[in-house]
């Protein structure tokens, strides 16, 4: 019997957006206890089964991880009232985009050992992937960090920064880009005659029977595509539409391009604050 793995005591998620409620859904899903874990959020927006607080002064006790669950934009407002609290024991995840490692230690110098995480929203279904680097972890703070992620989906260390964020790149927004596709489908089937309702279903269904076809049986994507399509017949004759010019694979291509240019920079946006954080301290 697999153990639940059990948040550190206290745990804080400053901010909880999207991304954020998604983690805690996925943990809530799989069992994990949420007794540890405190939100601060200025709003003080409820979470169902997790404490919320409004300012780091009411969250209590100094945390042992800390999770950054806001807009990135945010950084520079948040960091000098958070950094004050973090302590050489306290681990600190990331979930912002574009903020690197070396622009989060700048700001949180304290901190025992720094995480970048990058999830995608299906974390809340606990099919998500999550993206993980970090240049001062030890074993024991990657352990750590594996245990509570693994629940969450497909959790695998990268190498290097770049590598982390081209996961980000693709696993990150890739869900927005098949949800395009999966609205693609539903529009073709209403043009045929189809009802909402049931292009709906019939495009979810088509779109999560594939993927799990293919998880299941480890069969290759251009693999499927052929066994799907009969020589002369329909499908074959759809495909030579999207297979001409390669233009569906340039036309992705083009989307993750924009999306890691976009993060490139952010990542520059994040390291010229940080060189000019002492300036305004001064």
């Amino acid at each position: 019997m697999t153990q639940i793995p059990v948040l550190p005591s206290p745990t804080w998620f400053v901010g909880c957006g999207n991304m954020g409620g998604a983690i805690i859904d996925g943990w809530r899903s799989a069992g994990l206890s949420l007794s540890n874990l405190v939100v601060i959020r200025p709003s003080g927006k409820a979470v169902d089964g997790v404490r919320v607080v409004t300012s780091f002064a009411d969250a209590g006790p100094a945390p042992k991880l800390v999770v950054l669950a806001f807009k990135p934009q945010k950084l520079d407002e948040i960091a000098p009232q958070l950094k004050t609290w973090l302590t050489s024991k306290t681990v600190l995840i990331s979930l912002l985009a574009g903020a690197e490692a070396d622009s989060l230690k700048a700001r949180f110098p304290k901190a025992g050992a720094i995480v970048r995480a990058l999830p995608n929203l299906p974390v809340a279904v606990r099919r998500g992937v999550i993206a993980l680097f970090s240049r001062d972890a030890d074993d024991d703070v990657r352990q750590q960090v594996a245990n509570i992620v693994a629940p969450l989906g497909f959790a695998p260390w990268m190498t290097d920064e770049a590598k982390c964020a081209a996961v980000g790149a693709v696993a990150g927004a890739g869900p927005a880009y098949v949800a395009r596709f999966v609205d693609a489908l539903i529009k073709a089937g209403e043009q045929r005659g189809l009802s909402t309702e049931i292009a709906s279903t019939i495009a979810l269904e088509t779109v999560f029977g594939t993927a799990w076809m293919a998880a299941a049986s480890n069969e290759g994507m251009d693999s499927i595509a052929r066994r799907v399509a009969s020589p002369n017949g329909t499908t074959e004759a759809g495909l030579a539409v999207l297979d001409k010019d390669q233009v569906l694979d340039q036309l992705v291509a083009l989307a993750i391009d924009a999306a890691a240019r976009r993060g490139t920079e952010m990542a520059n946006e994040a390291k010229l604050a940080a060189l000019a954080e002492p300036e305004r301290l001064s």
